[in-house]
């Protein structure tokens, strides 16, 4: 394959990506956006491995056939509730392999200026005539390919140039690495979903981002790639430590942060290998996910440096006492008043990803629609535990586009509401976000669901909830709890709803 048809494959592949991001943006267009992302990467891939300049065909193809089956195997296995700490599992991957394409680059680049130096000392020697044909040294730098080739031409400028993209590289790799890791263990359950910090909390940060500078110019200075090792392992503590301190309230914006951090390494290394499509994929992701977290920041009243710092998630002060107690209900009395509801307003949460139970959500909809009754969603823009998860998982159960609002538009019709119905939310619509100053959730915007003349609230029991924070709304006097598995909770209400 000729480069002419790599650049040509490379620029339809940024094509079908900058489509398929585009396409993202509602729900009509999401699906044809995914195809356009998979016929971009396929094209993508298959110009790379069979571009000029690439050997060991074979083992690539090997590695490819392998990774393919692996990516088969886990989508047909993990649950769409599981989605999140799989999305965090794979920036872990990218981040890990920005790793390994710095520290070999380096590797490569010592080889080769080993290699030019001796060629140097040989011409000098010669009086700088060229060596016969058929000498060895010779040979090896005329078996040189693809990226090997492209070191032996750089000047010292250049390989400057190269040491720092190679840094920028490894040391966001590292991060993203490590920060995926923590964060797929707090989304899975494995990590203790609180803001954790060591003594010392941003000064350790700020004191290890200090060192990995420090072990950065070294290297960009000559001191060798054991300068990249170390500052690997401290940039790996800085991702750990990082995500470790943001609490479970800013998990949505922690996944589409990593999603960004993955982007830019992406994209250091496409600069490292001359790569121009792994620049421009990497820089669309690295973009897209800092807008998308900015936006999220924005909606959830956070300040978007704040939060990639790990300064939430813990409360500032004594929360303020709740007054009151649960009242619990149960699936005929729901019942009963759905049945006498003319608008309904349904907000889901993780809890219902949990429970599996959009589909029995959405043929209840249908039932309350078919007789009449306005029925709505009502979306928080960081419902769930990744952007878009709700509107996924309601898509995938064929609820209508149309009566799934977000949050601007669907508030101020609660007050006007008969019945709201809370399927496993429980940040997104604490009333504590407004009353209470010292709560970790202050000032965040949230569903008004307490405006409505009756909540229904449908919990596993009496917790708090991921983020390990009190929700006043269940003990308000227009609250009902209806405890127990959200999908037998409308499994229930189904055989009774008309």
């Amino acid at each position: 394959m000729s480069i002419g048809i790599v650049t040509a494959a490379y620029i339809a592949a940024s094509v079908l990506f900058i489509l398929s991001l585009g396409g993202l943006n509602n729900q009509e267009s999401a699906k044809r956006a995914v195809w356009y992302g998979i016929a971009g990467m396929a094209l993508a891939v298959v110009a790379t491995v069979f571009g000029p300049g690439v050997y060991n065909v074979f083992l690539i193809l090997i590695a490819v056939a392998a990774g393919s089956f692996a990516g088969y195997y886990v989508s047909g296995k993990v649950q769409m509730t599981e989605m999140p700490q799989l999305v965090a599992a794979l920036h872990s991957f990218v981040g890990l392999a920005a790793v390994f394409i710095g520290l070999n680059a380096d590797l490569m680049l010592t080889s080769v200026t080993e290699l030019r130096t001796a060629y140097g000392d040989m011409l000098i020697a010669n009086g700088g005539v060229l060596p016969a044909a058929g000498n060895a040294m010779v040979q090896q730098i005329e078996d040189l390919t693809g990226f090997g080739k492209k070191l032996f031409t750089k000047d010292a400028v250049e390989v400057s140039i190269l040491k720092v993209e190679v840094f920028l590289g490894v040391f966001i790799g590292a991060i993203t690495f490590t920060g995926s890791i923590i964060a797929f263990g707090k989304l899975a359950g494995r990590v203790d979903g609180g803001a954790k910090k060591l003594p010392g909390g941003h000064f350790l940060n700020a004191g290890a981002l200090a060192i990995c500078l420090i072990l950065g110019f070294m290297y960009i200075a000559g001191s060798g790639i054991w300068t990249m090792v170390l500052m690997t392992i401290v940039a790996g503590f800085i991702g750990w430590h990082l995500i470790l301190g943001i609490g479970g309230a800013d998990m949505p914006v922690v996944v589409s942060m990593l999603n960004s951090y993955s982007g830019w390494a992406a994209a250091a290394i496409g600069f490292t290998l001359g790569n121009d499509l792994l620049i421009v994929t990497g820089a669309l992701v690295g973009s897209s996910g800092a807008i998308l977290s900015y936006i999220m920041c924005k909606a959830m009243n956070r300040n978007f440096v704040s939060v990639i710092l790990g300064g939430f998630g813990g409360a500032s002060g004594p929360a303020q006492e709740i007054e009151g107690e649960m009242v619990a209900t149960d699936a005929g009395t729901v019942a009963a008043q759905l049945n006498e509801a003319k608008s309904v307003v349904i907000v889901p949460g993780y809890g219902m990803a949990v429970a599996q139970a959009q589909q029995a959500v959405s043929e209840l909809t249908q039932r309350l629609r078919a007789r009449g009754c306005n029925v709505r969603f009502a979306i928080h823009p960081v419902a769930g535990r990744l952007p878009g998860h709700m509107n996924v998982l309601l898509a995938e159960a064929k609820v209508p586009y149309d009566i799934v609002l977000e949050m601007d538009e669907i508030n101020d019709d609660l007050p006007n509401t008969d019945i709201v119905i809370v399927i496993g939310s429980n940040d997104i619509v604490n009333p504590a976000a407004q009353d209470d100053p010292n709560s970790p959730i202050a000032g965040m915007p949230v569903l008004e669901v307490w405006k409505a003349e009756t909540v229904i609230v449908s919990k596993r029991g009496q917790g708090t909830g991921y983020s390990g924070i009190e929700n006043p709304l269940f003990f308000k006097e227009n609250t009902r709890m209806l405890y127990g598995d959200a999908k037998d909770s409308v499994n229930q209400l189904l055989a009774t709803v008309k």
